[in-house]
C-alpha cells in the first residue's frame, strides 16, 4: 500500500471547504446552532458523530467502487 500525499492533501482540503460552507453561508444562524449542539447530551453527540463517520465511509466506498 502506497502513501499518496497528494490524495491526503486533497482530502484535507475538501474537508476544510465542506466545514467552512455553513459558516460562510449561514454565519448569522451558526451561533444559535452551536449553542443548540452544546446543550445536547454526550450520547446524542456521539450518535451524530457515529452517523457522520458511517456516512463518510459509505461515500468513500461508493467513490472507490464507481470512480
Amino acid at each position: 500500500m502506497n502513501f499518496d500525499l497528494k490524495l491526503l492533501l486533497a482530502a484535507l482540503g475538501l474537508a476544510l471547504v465542506l466545514e467552512g460552507i455553513p459558516y460562510f453561508l449561514w454565519s448569522e444562524k451558526m451561533p444559535g446552532y452551536l449553542r443548540f449542539l452544546s446543550e445536547q447530551p454526550p450520547a446524542t453527540l456521539r450518535k451524530m458523530g457515529l452517523a457522520a463517520i458511517i456516512s463518510g465511509l459509505v461515500f468513500l466506498a461508493l467513490a472507490r467502487r464507481f470512480l
